[in-house]
Order: C-alpha cells, then sequence, then structure tokens
C-alpha cells in the first residue's frame, strides 16, 4: 500500500521546474494520443509548438490570443495570492465586452479616434462591475465567491445574448444575432499596417506585467494581500483588512478581465456575437497557475496556452481532430501540472 508523506521542506527549485516538467508529460501524453487515433505524432505535434511561430503572420495570431490570456491571470494571480477564488473572469471578460461594445455602438462616422480610450475605460469598468456583484456578496453575506463568480458567468453569457438576440441586433444583419460592425474609428489600432491583426493590446498587456509585478512585490499594499492568503491569522494580528484585500483582488481582476473582453470586442472581433466568449476566462487560471501566479511566468504560460489554442485549430482543419484537442491538451497541462506539485510537498511511501 502507497501512501504520501509531507516533505520536511519543499524544493523551491522544483517549484520552478516543475511546469517544464508537466509540459514535458504533456507532450509525452499528446504523443500517444496522437498514435490512438491513428495520426503522425510528428505532425501532430508540429501544429501546436511548430506552426504557431513559423512566420510572421502566425507570431502575430499567436499575440492575439495570448494577449487576453495574460491580462486575465494578472488579475487572477492577484486574486489566488489573496486566497480569494475567483472562478469567474469568463463573465467579467463578457461584462467588459458587452460595456465596451455599448460605447462602440454609440459612434459615428464622425467620432474620433479617442473614442477607443472611453471604449477601453468602459470595459475595464464593466468588468470591475460585475466582480464587485461578487465581493458585494461575500462581502455582506459571506457568499461563496467560487460559486458566486461561476453562476455569474452564465448571467453574463445569457445577458450577451438577449442583447444580440434582441435590442442590439443588427437590423440589416439578415436575422444573424449580432450587433452592427462598431465604426473604424472605434477599431483598437493595430501595431503593423498590412494582414499582421496584433494591436496595442500587447503593448497594454506587456506594461501591465510590471506594473503587477511592482504592485506584488514592491509595495505594501501588494505585501497585504500576500500576506492575507499565505497566514490570515497573521494578517489579521498585523491589522491588516480582509474586506480592504477582498475588493482589491476582485476589482483588479475584475478590470484586467473587462479590458481584455473590451481589447477582444473592439479588436478583432469589431462587433458582438454570441461566440464572444471563447473561455478565455477558464484558461486564463491554468495559465496563472503554470505562471506560478507570478507575473512574468504568465507571459511565458500565456504564450504556451495561445499555443495550445492554435493548434487545436489547425489539427481540426489539417488533420481532421476534433477542435476539443485543444481543451485535452488544457487539461493534461493542468493535471500534471497538479501531479508535479503533489510530488513536490509529498513523497510516495509504502506503508
Amino acid at each position: 500500500m502507497l501512501r504520501l508523506e509531507a516533505r520536511p521542506q519543499p524544493s523551491a527549485a522544483m517549484s520552478v521546474v516543475s511546469p517544464l516538467v508537466a509540459l514535458a508529460a504533456t507532450v509525452v501524453i499528446g504523443i500517444v494520443l496522437f498514435v490512438l487515433l491513428g495520426k503522425d505524432p510528428v505532425r501532430g505535434l508540429s501544429m501546436f509548438f511548430v506552426e504557431p511561430v513559423k512566420s510572421a503572420y502566425a507570431l502575430s495570431e499567436l499575440a492575439v490570443k495570448a494577449v487576453p490570456l495574460v491580462l486575465i491571470a494578472l488579475g487572477l494571480a492577484v486574486c489566488f495570492r489573496s486566497n480569494v477564488w475567483n472562478i469567474g473572469a469568463e463573465g467579467q471578460f463578457i461584462a467588459g465586452a458587452l460595456a465596451a461594445g455599448w460605447v462602440a455602438l454609440q459612434a459615428g462616422p464622425d467620432t474620433s479616434r479617442w473614442i477607443v480610450l472611453a471604449i477601453v475605460a468602459a470595459g475595464v469598468l464593466g468588468g470591475m462591475a460585475w466582480a464587485g456583484i461578487v465581493a458585494l456578496l461575500r462581502d455582506r453575506f459571506n457568499a461563496n465567491e467560487i460559486l458566486v463568480s461561476l453562476m455569474l458567468v452564465y448571467v453574463a453569457d445569457m445577458l450577451l445574448s438577449y442583447l444580440v438576440y434582441g435590442p442590439w441586433k443588427d437590423p440589416q444583419g439578415y436575422n444573424f444575432p449580432q450587433t452592427v460592425t462598431f465604426a473604424a474609428a472605434t477599431k483598437v489600432p493595430r501595431l503593423f499596417d498590412g494582414s499582421l491583426r496584433v494591436n496595442v493590446g500587447l503593448v497594454a498587456a506587456l506594461a501591465l506585467v510590471g506594473v503587477f509585478w511592482v504592485f506584488l512585490f514592491r509595495t505594501y499594499a501588494g505585501f497585504q494581500l500576500q500576506v492575507g492568503g499565505l497566514a490570515p491569522a497573521a494578517a489579521r494580528y498585523a491589522g491588516f483588512s480582509s474586506r480592504g484585500a477582498l475588493w482589491t483582488a476582485l476589482l483588479l481582476s475584475g478590470g484586467t478581465a473587462g479590458l481584455a473582453g473590451a481589447l477582444e470586442a473592439a479588436g478583432p472581433l469589431g462587433q458582438l456575437t454570441p461566440h464572444v466568449p471563447v473561455g478565455y476566462g477558464f484558461a486564463a487560471i491554468i495559465v496563472a497557475f503554470v505562471g506560478r501566479l507570478h507575473p512574468v511566468g504568465i507571459v511565458f504560460a500565456g504564450v504556451l496556452m495561445s499555443m495550445f489554442y492554435i493548434g487545436g485549430e489547425l489539427a481540426q482543419s489539417r488533420l481532421g481532430l476534433p477542435k476539443s484537442l485543444t481543451g485535452v491538451f488544457q487539461g493534461l497541462l493542468l493535471f500534471t501540472l497538479l501531479a508535479a506539485d503533489t510530488l513536490i510537498h509529498y513523497r510516495v511511501r509504502r506503508r
């Protein structure tokens, strides 16, 4: 009989290396999956790890998918470090897209390009407001933030569907559930001319990586949040406000998710449809943990997760595999990481 025995001191080095171990295990299991599906594993893995980086256009598409993942994961890292379990970033992403979309719909032919700032601000405020519902219910009624934030995802999704099927539906859209295409002035500026779709959201995401690093590791407020997450009793003894930590963490997380929604709606999408939510809010949870809840690590994890998204699409179109393969690889990465982390903190012993 085998049992787990807690290690006296977990290895700090292995906690850094374990995401790489998890990735290697994911690749090995992926090879087995491709063989079982009757596909060439080398070609299959190339869809995930080579094709997304082989050209300027591919790198641009990689950045388009990485930006929302990194933005959302940055906010989630603050929450998780504070021991606040915001699982509903997808709903905050949708709320940000809705708020940004409403501002974009007000634009006309003569609207200034400065409206982009209002669109981005609306997205941030929309995400914060949606996360604020979670904070309010947790603060006033001690409601479980996991359940509340998760249920609000479906509320936001239904609200989006109501609007694009109803009041906001394009009357000239052949009855498709979508808004009108946003005016050219509302589009988030691209970094390059031509076919490359990467926009200034990439610059914003990289800037926020630096901001969140400073906030978490070089400010008193960030120290308070982390102490509250690691040692709640010590935080209370030191006089740190648990309510303040709750509101700060959730509003920051909601704001970054809302920003991601705004950049997506006014960027690559250019309109609102029922397909705005594609799972970035849930995938960002994996990104945050693979990145070790560290802003710099989140960048690399976000790029990796983007490769899984693009690889799944390529495997579907070129190899005839189901698109759900993306979710399979994401799940494998998460579970192998959890297994690696378990072995960091525990050793296997025979009874």
